[in-house]
């Protein structure tokens, strides 16, 4: 296994095409709790051409119902890339000031609850995010309402 570079134009630029309508290839979650996990694993896959296919732990979607939990929710995203030691992307936590574009930022509630997913596509200096569930593109990270921020920096994939 060897690490090669995520691709952080690659997701940009899908985060771009597809913020503000669906990629038909994948379902639209909208309707079940919400979209926008299923949509920064859409990004993260266009930079990382790589899902990990181990079921339960893994990352990866098939269909609506074929698809690990880490693909479109919240938390199971942030296990899997601060945990994935396989195939894949992987992810470490870094300060506002350090985030990139095709970067993962999760928003959450004072009690520790992080309910949203936005992949960050500028920092000029301020973040501009795209996100599915009250779709938006370049929105700037300061107009949302939230008590805590995680920044997710995607290191590198890893291949076999």
């Amino acid at each position: 296994m060897h690490i090669v570079p995520y691709n952080r134009t690659t997701a940009v630029e899908y985060a771009r095409r597809w913020a503000m309508q669906r990629n038909p290839a994948y379902y639209d979650f909208e309707k079940i709790g919400g979209d926008c996990t299923n949509f920064a694993s859409q990004c993260l896959f266009a930079g990382s051409k790589i899902m990990n296919y181990t079921p339960t732990f893994g990352w990866y979607y098939r269909s609506s119902y074929d698809r690990s939990p880490s693909w479109s929710g919240v938390s199971f995203l942030y296990n899997f890339l601060m945990n994935n030691r396989s195939v894949g992307p992987f992810a470490h936590e870094v300060a506002a000031s350090e985030a990139k574009p095709g970067d993962i930022v999760q928003l959450g509630t004072a009690d520790g609850h992080f309910y949203h997913s936005p992949v960050i596509t500028a920092v000029t200096p301020e973040i501009l995010v795209a996100t599915h569930t009250f779709d938006a593109l370049n929105r700037p990270l300061s107009t949302y309402e939230y008590d805590h921020a995680r920044f997710l920096h995607i290191d590198g994939v890893r291949v076999w």
